[in-house]
Formats: structure tokens, C-alpha cells, sequence
């Protein structure tokens, strides 16, 4: 599969935002602008911190700055960036940090969430009045399509964002969502797909389940794109000083070396696999807490409210960790994580690696 050319420069308004951050656009941003300007359904493939969700969604900045600019106040309400997710978490998360290069170059554009927590008046306000960008989640976008008038809602569609794809794709969530993307093909067919992910085992498998397929044409593939290697991440294997029962210990033992290691972090996260795991831990850390740290709790059966104060917290810098289970293992980017703790052996070395890549979120940095 061929790389397509990448553009040498973004434009000007594009170029002064990213100047005022320090930053410099890295080549697989610009090769995912250029595929969308052909039209390509893209596969981005790079490490955590690397700009991938950025990357994924320039090429739609960039296009509705345009539309903004020569009509910024009576254009219709038509939806242009459809962004899909595993993690309602992690739909907030993006939603948020896509709001400050909106505001601060100033666009015009409205960018809302639709997840399970979204309530049934701005859901029908959303069906009636579409924003520019919609986040949302499988089951959601599953919903969505089975409702009346979809078809209006998604014909003007442009551009479609998977973010960590490869934890949608190989699972039963996959398989809802090609039925959706199947459907919104026959609605928007020149609406162009775009994956992101920092962990692929099947590079060339995942490229074709991306891709738009048409009937009667040999099978087709999305470019893949893959960004620069990023700092290798450290780590270690945190030794106990108490020994460990025979049996029924669930880490208890090991509380005290985790509560000392937090104490010495900016921010941690600590992860486990079960809910009723992150209970113990919690209650566990709580009780050691003579320093009266902020230790915050974070797992799907909270209440939505719950969920989004710790995130809310985390983002604002006022917490010192946070216990919390796959709610918070993708692709979410709190600036502040200096270490994450993984109490016990996780379910496979790909969200290992994602749950690495939450501390110091940044591609030159080691997680």
C-alpha cells in the first residue's frame, strides 16, 4: 500500500496555533491530511502521545474552518465528523481537549457527545439540530441508525474517526459497528474512514475491516500510515516487602509499598481488572491514608455524575491517584499521570501497553 504525498504545511491559522503551543506537525499528521484529500479511507498506526487523535481529526478542522469562514453563523446544521470510540470516557475526554484548538483559533463549530449518559431531550434536539462533530460510541451509533430519518441525518457525513480500532474491530462491538458503518455507506458513500491505534497485531487485516467495500469489487484496503517510534516506556515489577498470604489476599499485602510509590507520584493510576477489585483497593488505600492524599475512584457502575467529577478533577490537576479499571485505559490523555500501577497480571500485553501510555502522554517522553 502506498503512503500518500504528504502536504509540506497546514494552513496559516493551523500553522500560528500549533506555533503558539511549541509544537510542530509530525509527518503522519500531514500524510492523514493529505489522504483525506483524496478521498482515502486512512490507517494511522502510531505510539501513544504521537497525536493520533489529532491527527485524526485535522483534516476536519481544517475543512469546517473553511465552511466557517465563508458562512459562520446561518450555515444548516449538518453533521460533518461522525468520532467513534470504545469508552464513553474516553468520548468526553476527546470532546474536551478538541474544544481549545477550536476556541483558540477561534471556529465556529459545534461539537457535542452521545453516549449512554446523554439525556432523551439533547439526544432529539441532536437529531433535529446536528453539531459539526459528533462523538459517540458503538452501541450509541447502533441506536442511532435504527431510528427514524437516520438517513437525512447522515447524508451529508465527510469524515468518520475509529479511535483504538483494534479494540473494536476483533470483539462482538466490531461486528455492531460494521453493521452501522454498512448502513451509513448506503446514506453517505463517499463519507471517508479514518482508524487510529497504537497497537496493531494484523496491520493488512485490520486495513480491509476499515475500508469502505463496494459490491462486485475485488476487496479494497485503507492506506496505512504509520507515525515515528516514540521513547521506550520503564517498567518494573514492584517487590513487596510483606510476604504474601496463602491465599485470599488480593494484593493486601502489597498496599503499603503502592501507597508509598503515590506518595512520590505526581499522579498515579492505579488499575485492576474487576469492579469489586477496585472497591477492595480503594477502601484499602483509604485506610492508609494518613497524609490525606486525594485518592479518587473511578469505574462503570458509578453514576455518570461520579464519573465525570473524578474526570473533571483529574483534568483540573487535583487529584494524587485514582483507582479505576478499563473505564480509563484508552486512549484518554491526562497530562498530569507520572505513573501507573498495574495490581496483578492484566488481560494481554496490548492493554498493558495502553495502560502504560496514560503516564506522561507524550511521544519523546518514556511512559
Amino acid at each position: 500500500m502506498s503512503l500518500p504525498a504528504a502536504p509540506t504545511s497546514l494552513p496559516t491559522a493551523f500553522q500560528a496555533w500549533f506555533a503558539a503551543r511549541g509544537w510542530t506537525v509530525r509527518p503522519h499528521q500531514l500524510a492523514m491530511i493529505a489522504a483525506a484529500s483524496r478521498g482515502e479511507d486512512a490507517l494511522l498506526i502510531a505510539p501513544t502521545g504521537g497525536g493520533k487523535t489529532l491527527g485524526g481529526f485535522l483534516p476536519s478542522l481544517i475543512e469546517l474552518a473553511a465552511l466557517a469562514a465563508t458562512n459562520p453563523k446561518n450555515r444548516p446544521h449538518r453533521l460533518h465528523t461522525l468520532y467513534i470510540s470504545p469508552l464513553k470516557a474516553l468520548s468526553v475526554d476527546v470532546a474536551r481537549n478538541l474544544t481549545i484548538p477550536v476556541a483558540e483559533m477561534g471556529l465556529d463549530l459545534r461539537i457535542e457527545t452521545r453516549t449512554g449518559d446523554t439525556s432523551p431531550s439533547k439526544r432529539q434536539r441532536q437529531r433535529a439540530s446536528p453539531p459539526d462533530i459528533l462523538l459517540t460510541t458503538p452501541e450509541q451509533l447502533a441506536l442511532f441508525c435504527a431510528s427514524p430519518n437516520v438517513s437525512s441525518f447522515f447524508a451529508d457525513l465527510n469524515h468518520i474517526v475509529i479511535d483504538e480500532i483494534h479494540a473494536l474491530a476483533p470483539q462482538k462491538r466490531g461486528d455492531l459497528l460494521s453493521l452501522a458503518l454498512a448502513a451509513i455507506s448506503r446514506w453517505a458513500p463517499e463519507a471517508r474512514r479514518a482508524g487510529l491505534s497504537a497497537t496493531i497485531k494484523d496491520e493488512a487485516e485490520l486495513a480491509r475491516w476499515l475500508a469502505r467495500q463496494r459490491p462486485g469489487e475485488t476487496a479494497r484496503a485503507a492506506s496505512i500510515i504509520r507515525g515515528a517510534p516514540g521513547a521506550r516506556p520503564q517498567v518494573e515489577i514492584l517487590d513487596p516487602k510483606e510476604r504474601i498470604p496463602w491465599a485470599g489476599h488480593s494484593a493486601r499485602h502489597a498496599m503499603g509499598d503502592v501507597y508509598q510509590r503515590i506518595k512520590a507520584a505526581r499522579l498515579a493510576l492505579v488499575f485492576v481488572n474487576t469492579r469489586s477489585q477496585a472497591e477492595f483497593t480503594f477502601q484499602a488505600l483509604w485506610r492508609l491514608n494518613e497524609d490525606k492524599l486525594a485518592i479518587a475512584l473511578h469505574h462503570g457502575s458509578l453514576a455518570p455524575e461520579q464519573r465525570r467529577k473524578v474526570e473533571a478533577a483529574m483534568a483540573a490537576g487535583k487529584l494524587d491517584a485514582v483507582v479505576c479499571t478499563s473505564t480509563l485505559d484508552l486512549g484518554i490523555d491526562w497530562g498530569d499521570v507520572d505513573l501507573v500501577i498495574q495490581m496483578g497480571a492484566p488481560k494481554g500485553s496490548s492493554r498493558l501497553i495502553q495502560r502504560l501510555g496514560r503516564s506522561n502522554h507524550q511521544l519523546d517522553t518514556p511512559s
